[in-house]
C-alpha cells in the first residue's frame, strides 16, 4: 500500500490507515473502501480543515483483524473505510468540530451515517464520523 496517496488535498492514505495494532493483514484497505475514505476527506475534513485549521484522524479505515483487536462493532463504519474518529483537546472543541460537520451537511444538503462525540475511561474525547455511500441514518449522540 502506498501511504502516501493523497486521498484529498491535506489528507493521505497512510494517514486513514494507521493503527497502533500489528496484524498479519497489513490493515489494507480495499479500492472500494479507499473510495469511501476520500468521499469523506474531500467533502467533509477538507471543510472541517478550512474552517479550523489541521485535524488529526486517530483511526480510519480498520480492517476485520484491526477492528476486532480495537474493540469496534462488527458492523462498524470502520471496516468499510465510511468512518473516522478525528482527535479533539475536550469537549468544547469536540462540541465545535460537531457543529462544524452539522453545518457542512446542511449547507451542502449532503447527509452523514453517524455523529457521535465519544469519550474514553481516561477522559479523552473525540469525534466519530460516518458517511456511507447510500442509506445515511443521519444518527447524533454521544457515548462515554
Amino acid at each position: 500500500m502506498n501511504k502516501n496517496i493523497k486521498l484529498s488535498e491535506h489528507f493521505t492514505l497512510g494517514e486513514l490507515c494507521k493503527t497502533n495494532h500489528k496484524t498479519a493483514d497489513g490493515n489494507i484497505p480495499s479500492r472500494v473502501a479507499i473510495e469511501n475514505l476520500r468521499n469523506i476527506c474531500e467533502n467533509w475534513l477538507e471543510a472541517l480543515r478550512q474552517a479550523q485549521g489541521p485535524i488529526v484522524i486517530n483511526s480510519g479505515y480498520r480492517s476485520p483483524e484491526v477492528n476486532k483487536l480495537a474493540g469496534g462493532s462488527t458492523k462498524s463504519n470502520h471496516l468499510t473505510g465510511c468512518a473516522v474518529d478525528i482527535r479533539v483537546t475536550g469537549f468544547e472543541q469536540a462540541i465545535r468540530y460537531a457543529s462544524i460537520l452539522l453545518d457542512i451537511a446542511d449547507g451542502t444538503k449532503r447527509d452523514f451515517d453517524e455523529l457521535i462525540i465519544e469519550r474514553n475511561s481516561a477522559g479523552r474525547y473525540w469525534i466519530h464520523f460516518a458517511v456511507r455511500p447510500k442509506d445515511n441514518r443521519r444518527k447524533t449522540g454521544f457515548l462515554k
